[in-house]
């Protein structure tokens, strides 16, 4: 029961991420990034059961193409006239040369139409893969300028200086929804290879881990410093 990720309840816990989030931030960037990745979550949904399930057609089409490739250079080796004098050395070595060289093209056809299958589930595996690793980086974009050192130190604003509207608690929030996202990105990724074993798309999948692994905990450093000046507000 608990030894597969559930799709299904991932949406639905990043739904409810969306709407503490728009409770809380009403109309926020951030609201509508967690809405598009509730969008996204949705397509992965369908698309990791797309690469999950084996598509039969396409694994007859391919056999079906073997048996005849196979059995077009079986008919081509017995419609061959062999000499009635035997072979030379030099006849002998040519042939043999041919022989090899066909069979290298058939193994090498066999193995494009094998692995067909596999090839198309890994391009749509890592197009969505990427598109969990880019949204990642928007939401550090939105947590790069919350900077909780600027709570305790107030120093003199620029023209370009970024708007600083949230208090202590709110900011504690705001970061710790960040780092939800991420989180859920990361289990995002993980359904893509649940049942597609896959090396290329598994490390793809890692990246995307260790990514939002390292952001979140960017995050959680400045959540801390929040704490500490949270707790020297009470004092």
């Amino acid at each position: 029961m608990y030894r597969s990720l559930d799709s299904e309840k991932i949406v639905n816990t990043i739904g409810t991420l969306c709407r503490r989030i728009d409770e809380r931030f009403p109309d926020s960037g951030l609201g509508k990034v967690c809405r598009e990745l509730l969008t996204i979550a949705g397509e992965s949904q369908e698309r990791s059961a797309w690469i999950a399930k084996p598509h039969t057609a396409l694994r007859v089409i391919t056999w079906l193409v073997l048996i005849i490739m196979a059995g077009g250079l079986i008919a081509v080796l017995a419609s061959a006239a062999w000499p009635r004098g035997g072979f030379e050395l030099v006849g002998l070595v040519q042939g043999l040369e041919a022989a090899l060289n066909i069979t290298i093209l058939f193994g090498a056809a066999a193995l494009f139409l094998v692995t067909v299958e596999v090839r198309m589930k890994r391009k749509r595996a890592l197009k969505a893969i990427h598109e969990l690793r880019a949204l990642a980086h928007v939401i550090d974009m939105h947590q790069l300028t919350k900077d909780p050192e600027r709570l305790r130190v107030r120093a003199q604003d620029t023209a370009s200086s970024p708007k600083r509207t949230l208090r202590a608690p709110e900011l504690v929030r705001y970061l710790d929804y960040c780092s939800e996202m991420l989180s859920l990105i990361g289990k995002l990724a993980a359904l893509y290879v649940q049942k597609f074993d896959d090396p290329v798309a598994l490390a793809a999948v890692n990246e995307v881990e260790e990514l939002t692994t390292s952001l979140s905990r960017k995050i959680w450093q400045k959540i801390m410093i929040l704490n500490v000046i949270l707790a020297e507000e009470l004092v």
